[in-house]
């Protein structure tokens, strides 16, 4: 992802519910493999303005 770039998440909560956010890639932001194994990707949630990870437990997360 490029630094200020701006974009659309969808993910499967654990839940269930999907949702989908507009997001922004920062300094802050970055994409690990967690411990157990499923990949994360933490972005600043523009909505909310605060940071959120999403995670691919369940359903991969879809950018746009």
């Amino acid at each position: 992802m490029k630094l200020n770039k701006t974009f659309k998440i969808t993910y499967t909560k654990l839940d269930g519910e999907s949702v989908t956010r507009s997001g922004k890639w920062t300094e802050q932001c970055r994409q690990f493999v967690a411990k157990a194994g499923h990949a994360c990707l933490v972005y600043l949630d523009l909505e909310a303005n605060d940071y959120r990870m999403a995670t691919d437990k369940i359903t991969k997360w879809n950018i746009k």
